[in-house]
């Protein structure tokens, strides 16, 4: 390829002019595909001297590896890289690396990686050996470019955790770690920027090589102590002028402090995962567990001085520290907690902690308070959903109170009393005096512990009432805007509290509801998430019925001054709740949430539109989590509106531009909630409208265009269309040939597994159950889909049964054709004997009756049309039956028992136990400290819960799961409704088999005559469970016909 034509069309794509730099890009579509391409743009990466050049050069050359360096389904026209290019591209990348400019390198970076994952070490043997000749360079450059090097390939191998390219992957660290440790120590007596990026780099590489593995040589006494002494040096470092700025933020990136932040994570993950005996699992207990006792008795207390320190200086304001630096402190000091070894060192500093760190932290700052007048939507996102900034250092301190009341329990009256303190100092002095920011630090601090505080025997639980009384109550009246949320933020997590007044519960109501009309945004939206656990009082219910409209207009509206999604929970709890009130509100509250749906989205695609950017993505996903509590909300109200289907008639056609713009659009993660509520509309009329046939057209080329893999979301609703569309099916073909290609294309699509491929066999059942008679076209075809997958090989049993039970479909709905296709193929003794071999799996009620439906239909027939091949095993059609009508009495009890349960599940949950106190009242924690309760090691619930998943991982055979162990049975399903509900089974059998004595004695006798007694019994049993079964209906309608 000529380099300077490809030089000129890139120069063309920086062009100002919109149509010259459009025609560039198109040349430039046309070059990639051509022989020499990559070779070009790394001649231009390499040598060119116009700066933008060789950054758009590096960026075209690193899509173009992300792209086709193998084969890409999601990029399947380009072709990919020809070897002999990607041999020269090896060969110079990582020169052209050692000399590049910082832009260029941090392009060039991720492009190695990429290369590295596919191609080290088989393809790229040379790759270490230039490494180390970079890392044992004299040049500083070269140097910085094989720590890069180093840094990329242990990037790649971070998450690969088999055991030989863990070996290939040791025998990396074993030869460089020496070096770099021995470059850190030079690097961190250095004040230079250089020196903190290096510095950073040879951290990071270290934290990836021990993310999930610490290998043995990594373990060793002497390598332990140098990187851990490297890591300490690093933390304790005075940072260099240079690193503080006056801008904060700037501080906050500057190589230095991420090179702290770095050596704080590794310190923090090598106590975490290998150093703390008490979060070992079984898995690598015995690998680590000699290693994790001797780093939590040498190690673990020398890492809690060294921080310590660290907090004393901040807080005597003698070391300014990052944000990140000051979360990693806290965390490690909450991992401290649980452990013996290290609360013994902990302990002592616990009350300075809470009073000088802790609180300060939870505290209102200047920032926080700017943002909540001048970006209040900004500042709920940050105090509502504050858990998902995990560099918060209020987040770490919220996580250590907690850990730390809950495992010491002792402790929480250490915090209490504090918190004590602050409220009774505020409460005394003047209003000048008053310190808003601390009165609301310390109710954010009780907040925070409400949990415990209201835990099973707490001795605290009956004192919180006078406490919100007095120092909660007053704040409702505020003069601050913050103390106002916090006030009804405190009320809201102590939601389960009983109060003995209810004159207080009263009291509390009229509070929310007047801070429902507060002017401060944060306010309002703290009120109305207070609002929503009232509902459990219900006098607060009755009151709230005669102006639940107006309370959800100002969620509505508030809805639509700032996307939280908590608040489409709470409207999405008063739909259900107060549904025959808000019915005639329906229309309007329809349109509302439609319109605060289209406006989130809309944000969402324009935004959206090819960005890249971190930030704008979180911003994206908090908006799509936002929509989705609204398309929840939109569902629970038209399942509450099932009894008018003319007013669902009219939400249908409103719900329309939702549904088309979600999946015109491709909004992938909001598809759950979209299909639902198109289930919920066709389920709740009982009807398909002209409006929802419309959007059928669009389900069908939804799936065509790489929605398949959310089938199963689509299920439901697609069964809908056939259960309730089944006339309209018959008169449009086109939309049955829609019907059919979703279920061929579930069969034959590469990217579906055999649980997708489930759905595909229930929607062949709905189509055969609902159009009999209508559906002979495609009979022969579903037959051959299912007994060409049930010849296939196939470990998982749920799959096979509903494999069979596609074809048992096929026998009821005509078993003449049936029987003549699976002869063409020599298929009906495979399948016959499968079906009866297979007939205890056949466990739920609909199994049951939809094998028993179908024996009928073959005992039925006469002998000329039953194969020659299955003739003789004929009778044996009466034992299958026999067999089905022993256990069907036992599968509809435990249905009923199942449907009781799912109603009951609410009642029987129970998620207080984990903060239940020990002994009665306050007898138990006393004993904390007398008993040794200080020197016992408190359980780690994280350590269980991770042995609970390596547990099932390998009862499940591993990763990629072939046999699945809840496989066993197929699961009762109490809501599946079909056809064959109207069928009773018992006199059906009667009335067939009676028949065929009178018409056909001969097939009767040949059906009978082998019987057992046992089989002939359970017979008589039927029938007289038949019989009874048709006097309960004769009663039934002669009381209806006498109006009773």
């Amino acid at each position: 390829m000529d380099v300077a034509a490809l030089r000129e069309c890139i120069g063309s794509t920086l062009n100002a002019n919109a149509d010259i730099r459009r025609q560039a890009e198109l040349q430039l579509k046309t070059a990639e595909v051509q022989k020499g391409f990559v070779i070009a743009l790394t001649d231009l990466v390499a040598n060119d001297q116009d700066p933008q050049i060789r950054l758009s050069a590096v960026v075209y050359l690193k899509n173009k590896v992300t792209r086709s360096w193998e084969f890409n389904s999601d990029y399947a026209k380009i072709p990919a890289i020809p070897d002999d290019e990607k041999n020269s591209l090896r060969d110079r990348l990582v020169p052209t690396l050692a000399s590049a400019p910082p832009p260029i390198r941090q392009q060039l970076l991720p492009l190695i990686g990429k290369v590295l994952h596919y191609d080290f070490p088989d393809r790229w043997p040379s790759y270490m050996d230039i490494t180390m000749q970079l890392l044992n360079s004299n040049d500083i450059q070269s140097v910085f470019a094989g720590v890069q090097c180093l840094l990329s390939l242990c990037r790649v191998y971070r998450f690969k955790r088999q055991e030989d390219k863990r070996g290939e992957f040791d025998r990396v660290t074993q030869a460089t770690f020496p070096i770099i440790l021995a470059i850190g120590n030079k690097l961190v007596d250095e004040t230079s920027t250089d020196a903190g990026e290096m510095l950073k780099m040879i951290v990071k590489t270290y934290k990836h090589a021990v993310y999930f593995e610490l290998s043995q040589h990594l373990r060793e006494e002497a390598s332990i102590v140098a990187w851990a002494t490297l890591f300490i040096k690093i933390v304790q470092k005075e940072p260099p002028a240079e690193s503080l700025p006056e801008d904060l933020d700037e501080r906050e990136i500057h190589p230095w402090w991420k090179a702290k932040k770095w050596a704080y994570s590794n310190l923090n993950r090598l106590f975490v995962r290998y150093g703390n005996p008490a979060s070992m699992t079984q898995t690598n207990g015995l690998e680590y567990e000699q290693f994790a006792k001797h780093f939590i008795e040498q190690f673990a207390p020398e890492i809690l001085t060294a921080y310590l320190q660290q907090i004393e200086m901040w807080v005597s304001k003698t070391r300014w520290l990052s944000k990140i630096c000051l979360s990693h402190i806290i965390a490690y000091l909450d991992e401290c907690i649980k452990p013996s070894a290290t609360w013994k060192h902990l302990n002592p500093h616990v009350e300075n902690l809470i009073s000088h760190v802790l609180f300060p932290l939870l505290c209102q700052t200047d920032e926080d308070l700017e943002m909540f007048h001048d970006d209040p939507a900004e500042y709920l996102h940050r105090k509502i959903n504050f858990y998902e900034e995990i560099s918060a250092p209020d987040v770490a301190a919220t996580n250590f109170l907690v850990t730390l009341t809950k495992s010491r329990k002792k402790q929480t009256f250490t915090v209490l009393n504090f918190i004590n303190s602050v409220v009774n100092r505020y409460e005394v002095a003047t209003e000048e005096e008053k310190n808003h920011r601390e009165k609301e630090g310390a109710l954010r601090m009780i907040g925070t512990l409400s949990s415990i505080i209201l835990g099973k025997k707490s001795p605290i639980a009956e004192s919180v009432e006078y406490f919100f009384v007095r120092h909660v109550f007053p704040e409702f009246r505020s003069t601050q805007g913050f103390l106002r949320a916090r006030a009804c933020e405190v009320l809201e997590k102590f939601s389960e509290l009983d109060f003995k007044d209810d004159n207080n519960v009263i009291l509390i109501y009229q509070n929310i509801i007047q801070c429902l009309n507060d002017a401060e945004l944060p306010v309002r939206v703290e009120a109305a998430l207070a609002l929503q656990p009232l509902i459990r009082h219900e006098f607060i219910r009755k009151s709230m019925q005669a102006n639940i409209a107006e309370i959800m207009q100002q969620l509505l509206k508030l809805a639509n001054e700032v996307d939280v999604d908590a608040l489409a929970t709470v409207m999405e709890e008063f739909v259900e709740v107060f549904a025959s009130e808000l019915t005639p509100f329906a229309v309007e509250l329809t349109e509302q949430l439609r319109d605060t749906y289209l406006r989130i989205i809309g944000d969402v695609i324009e935004k959206g539109a090819n960005s890249n950017d971190e930030d704008v993505e979180n911003y994206l996903d908090d908006k799509s989590i936002t929509a989705l509590g609204v398309l929840q909300t939109i569902g629970t109200l038209i399942l509450t509106l099932e009894s008018t289907p003319n007013l669902l008639l009219h939400l249908e056609q409103i719900l329309v531009p939702v549904i088309t713009t979600t999946l015109e659009h491709k909004l992938y993660d909001l598809y759950n909630e979209v299909f639902e509520i198109i289930d919920s509309c066709t389920f709740s009329a009982k009807a398909i409208s002209p409006t929802m046939w419309a959007v059928f057209g669009l389900i069908h080329r939804s799936f065509k265009d790489r929605a398949e893999i959310y089938i199963e979301e689509m299920l439901p609703a697609l069964d809908n269309y056939v259960s309730y569309g089944y006339m309209t099916l018959r008169q449009n073909p086109e939309y049955m040939e829609a019907i059919f290609d979703i279920i061929q294309t579930i069969f034959t699509n590469d990217r579906l597994g055999a649980m997708d491929r489930i759905c595909g066999c229930k929607l062949a059942e709905a189509v055969l159950l609902n159009m009999r008679g209508h559906a002979d076209k495609y009979l022969p075809h579903f037959i051959e889909i299912a007994m060409q997958c049930l010849t296939a090989p196939c470990e998982i049993k749920s799959y096979r049964v509903h494999l069979m039970e596609m074809v048992i479909n096929c026998i009821y709905y005509n078993p003449v054709v049936t029987l003549q296709v699976l002869e063409q193929h020599a298929w009906t003794n495979k399948f016959f004997s499968l079906w009866f071999s297979n007939i205890e799996n056949f466990n739920r009620v609909h199994d049951k009756k939809l094998s028993i439906v179908a024996i009928i239909a073959l005992i039925q027939l006469p002998p000329e049309q039953v194969p020659q091949s299955i003739q003789p095993g004929w009778p044996k059609l009466m034992s299958g039956i026999v067999s089905l009508f022993h256990t069907l009495p036992l599968a509809i009890k435990n249905r009923e028992e199942l449907s009781k349960e799912s109603l009951n599940f609410e009642e029987a949950f129970d998620s207080d136990s984990e903060n239940e106190w020990d002994g009665d009242g306050d007898a138990g924690w006393d004993k904390e400290g007398e008993e040794g309760g200080d020197e016992v090691d408190i359980p780690d619930e994280s350590a269980a819960y991770m042995e609970f998943l390596n547990n099932e991982a390998q009862s499940r055979g591993q990763p990629g799961f072939g046999v699945y162990e809840d496989d066993e049975i197929l699961e009762e399903e109490t809501l599946l409704e079909t056809p064959l509900d109207l069928i009773e089974p018992y006199q059906l059998f009667r009335s067939t088999l009676l028949n065929i004595q009178q018409t056909q004695p001969h097939v009767y006798e040949g059906l009978t005559k082998a019987l057992g007694d046992d089989e002939k019994a359970m017979i008589t049993s039927v029938f007289n469970e038949a019989e009874a079964k048709a006097r309960e209906e004769e009663a039934r309608l002669a009381a209806l016909i006498n109006g009773n």
